[in-house]
């Protein structure tokens, strides 16, 4: 089987159409998965850039919950598998069996082969299983016995990690970790929002809450050619640039953000913009997703970790620090485009 995955041509959605679906898949998640609103819209930025989500946060909080009803909305094909430590490899990715019929050997696929792929509790399992994912999660294929196998198209991996216990966890090396785009934290939810979880439950009458489809995967792929599409200004690329160096240079920061965390910058703020109904970015889109983006990229000195500094904290640092360039709307920029190309 060849490696190349699907190349069929996909027309890109309208920027408003993309909005307007953006906001329909986020209003009927938010019905099952409450008090979440701002982490669910940066997991779906997050889809609609191309990239993969981590959440990490304490359990009973919802993490599962919400990458099923994500995955539900979207309409792309969806696939649980609890990490534990006795996972191996193949588990993830599939293996060759015996056929006896045929006398041969035939690849028979793992999970790892659907649209959107939870890891529930990645940290669960062993470094050598986790990396049974690093191939998937870049390149869109995996190889099996020196065979290449492409993935469906799209594929998004969905992980959640334990950030409190330690027995029987094994921590995510940092290669794992770059290859999540972003690291969300979800948070207790406030009284109020508490109080909508319980009352939710309670009107379903069951346990397991169900999402109906908002798009398919098909119209995924023309909500993210759309994206795609969208221009970017230079000096917003140099701010993304900008805050990874600070990042590099940091006191507390033995290693910082490679260009890979400005690329995830400008892409997920480029989704978030588009979600937002601009065509256009701008600083507060890459200031709203630099934490989730950059801060699980960073390597903390032995003295920043031992004296209790968080590596959101780092980033909260370096935006604050950094100039960010001015805020030119769309206006602005035809006006100055027209005036650039005005004969003297």
């Amino acid at each position: 089987m060849s490696a190349d995955r699907p190349t069929e041509a996909v027309a890109p959605l309208a920027l408003p159409e993309i909005a307007r679906l953006s906001a329909e898949i986020l209003d009927r998640v938010s019905t099952v998965v409450v008090g979440m609103r701002p982490a669910l819209e940066l997991a779906l930025a997050t889809i609609l850039a191309g990239g993969h989500v981590l959440f990490e946060d304490v359990p009973g909080l919802g993490k599962t919950l919400a990458a099923r009803s994500i995955a539900s909305a979207i309409g792309l094909d969806f696939r649980r598998l609890q990490c534990t430590p006795d996972l191996l490899p193949a588990d993830i990715t599939g293996s060759f069996v015996y056929v006896p019929s045929s006398g041969e050997f035939a690849f028979r696929p793992g999970p790892v082969f659907t649209g959107l792929f939870l890891a529930d509790e990645i940290n669960r399992t062993s470094p050598k299983t986790q990396s049974a994912l690093l191939e998937a999660m870049a390149e869109g294929q995996v190889t099996v016995e020196g065979q290449s196998f492409p993935l469906p198209r799209p594929f998004h991996v969905v992980a959640t990690s334990n950030p409190i216990e330690y027995e029987g966890t094994y921590a995510l090396p940092e290669a794992q970790l770059d290859r999540f785009m972003v690291r969300l934290a979800v948070g207790y939810p406030d009284a109020q929002g508490e109080s909508e979880v319980l009352l939710a439950r309670v009107r379903r009458r069951q346990e397991r809450a169900t999402v109906e489809p908002v798009i398919d995967a098909f119209t995924v792929r023309a909500m993210q050619e759309g994206v795609e599409g969208v221009d970017v200004d230079a000096d917003i690329a140099a701010y993304c640039v900008a805050l990874a160096a600070a990042t590099r240079r940091h006191r507390a920061v033995e290693v910082g953000a490679s260009p890979r965390g400005s690329q995830g910058l400008l892409l997920v703020a480029r989704a978030r913009a588009v979600m937002a109904g601009r065509d256009f970015v701008i600083p507060d889109d890459i200031k709203a997703v630099a934490t989730p983006v950059l801060a699980h990229r960073l390597s903390l000195t032995v003295q920043a970790w031992t004296s209790g500094v968080q590596a959101a904290q780092v980033v909260q640092e370096v935006v604050g620090s950094v100039p960010g360039p001015p805020v030119v709307g769309r206006d602005d920029r035809a006006t100055a485009s027209a005036e650039e190309g005005a004969p003297a």
